[in-house]
């Protein structure tokens, strides 16, 4: 069983999400606020941290460096409902190892998932 981190800042998305791992056999610890997750982060290393682009009070681009900068080796799916090229790129340059559209589909997350714990 690998642990996942979830960040959403909407809470049902976070559970939809932590179910679809569930199911795979995968732990998730599901935050809505950023401060609580890089908490977590530094306490409970994560293989795979997944994070929604819109958050709160930071932008999923911001919460992805302070990712890189507690855990490097974590691999970040990051999460849009508005996908961009632009925001796509700056995700990748800034160490992002895919991207998922919301409406999140089940099948195609859970190919990310399995793609990124093969990766580490």
């Amino acid at each position: 069983m690998k642990e996942i981190l979830v960040l959403d800042d909407v809470l049902d998305a976070g559970i939809m999400i932590k179910r679809i791992l569930e199911r795979q056999g995968h732990g998730a610890a599901v935050f809505t606020e950023e401060e609580e997750a890089l908490a977590y982060l530094r306490l409970h290393p994560v293989e795979v941290a997944i994070l929604d682009i819109r958050l709160k009070k930071m932008s999923g681009i911001a919460m992805l460096q302070e990712v890189k900068k507690i855990s490097p080796q974590t691999r970040v799916i990051m999460l849009t409902g508005y996908p961009t090229l632009e925001t796509a790129r700056q995700a990748r340059q800034l160490g992002a190892f895919d991207y998922c559209i919301k409406p999140i589909d089940k099948k195609d997350l859970e190919d990310k998932v399995a793609k990124a714990l093969a990766a580490v």
